[in-house]
Formats: structure tokens, C-alpha cells, sequence
């Protein structure tokens, strides 16, 4: 995987000063990177049954859109409020100084279906389990939750327990 690290380039004080940001735009703009970013994150979900991948606002949409696709699922987004042009279920969820939510389109998963949530980075896991909750509240099965980074550091996993977690690359 050290292939898909040489790709991804790092940030130092972004958005804000001592944050090391990692900047996954130079992975998507390199074909073979990006094909392998997909084939890694998609692997252990083919043949699982499963009917939609649920990408997280913004990255999250480029990787589950793809992953969908190579897994033969539907896909749906998972947006900051106001941004869905239909009737949404929201989600608020704590940030380290306030909180944010997030909003799904009420039919953008059926009762029972079995879902694969999508991002690019887990951090803290507050996107990751509001999206989760999200899914559950309209009734499906989340079936995974699949990242392309993990920050280890940062204990996300902790927000997503008795889930199951894949990551690409740790940090």
C-alpha cells in the first residue's frame, strides 16, 4: 500500500494550524493510484448481497460512487443540511467544539436492504456513526463501514462500535 501513500500528499496546518491534512485529490487524479484506491476499498464487499453504498459528503461520494459500481450496488448520498432537493431524515452529531449534521433522502434506502457506508477518512467517527444511525433509522442492515484512511491516532473506531470497520491505509 505504500503505493497509495507516495499518492496521497500531505498538508501541515490545514484548515487550521498543527492539523496534518491528508489530501487525497493527488490520489484521484492518478489513474493507476485511483483504480487500486477502489480495488482495495471494494474487495472484501463482492459477493456480499449487498443493494447500496451510502458515500459520506464530499469524498465519500468519488470512492462509494465507485465502489458501487465495481460491487454492482446502488448508491446514495449522505449531505450537510439544505443540499438534498427532497424530504431528508437528519442527523446532528458533536464536533470537538459545537456539533454538525447531516441529512440522507428518506427513501434513499428501503427497510431491510443491506447497506456499505463509504468515506475517505475515519478521524473521530462522528460522520461515520451519525451516517450509521441514519441508515438504521430508515430501516436497513448496515452490513460495513469502508475507509481509505484510517487516523489511529484519533480512536474513531470507538464511535463505531460492533461495526464492521475496513481501512486501506492507517496513519
Amino acid at each position: 500500500m505504500q503505493l497509495l501513500k507516495d499518492r496521497i500528499r500531505h498538508v501541515p496546518d490545514f484548515p487550521k494550524p498543527g492539523i496534518l491534512f491528508y489530501d487525497v485529490t493527488t490520489l484521484l487524479k492518478d489513474p493507476e493510484g485511483f483504480h487500486l484506491a477502489v480495488d482495495e476499498m471494494a474487495a472484501s464487499h463482492v459477493g456480499r448481497d449487498i443493494d447500496m453504498v451510502v458515500g459520506i459528503e464530499s469524498r465519500g461520494f468519488i470512492f462509494g460512487a465507485a465502489v458501487a459500481d465495481r460491487i454492482k450496488a446502488g448508491f446514495a448520498p449522505v449531505r450537510k443540511p439544505g443540499k438534498l432537493p427532497s424530504t431528508t431524515k437528519r442527523a446532528a452529531y458533536d464536533l470537538e467544539y459545537g456539533t454538525d449534521a447531516l441529512e440522507i433522502h428518506d427513501d434513499a434506502v428501503q427497510k431491510g436492504q443491506r447497506v456499505l457506508v463509504v468515506d475517505d477518512l475515519l478521524a473521530t467517527g462522528g460522520t461515520a456513526a451519525a451516517t450509521v444511525g441514519l441508515i438504521r433509522d430508515l430501516g436497513a442492515e448496515v452490513i460495513g463501514v469502508q475507509f481509505l484512511i484510517e487516523l489511529v491516532g484519533l480512536n474513531g473506531r470507538q464511535r463505531l462500535p460492533n461495526e464492521q470497520i475496513g481501512v486501506v491505509l492507517q496513519y
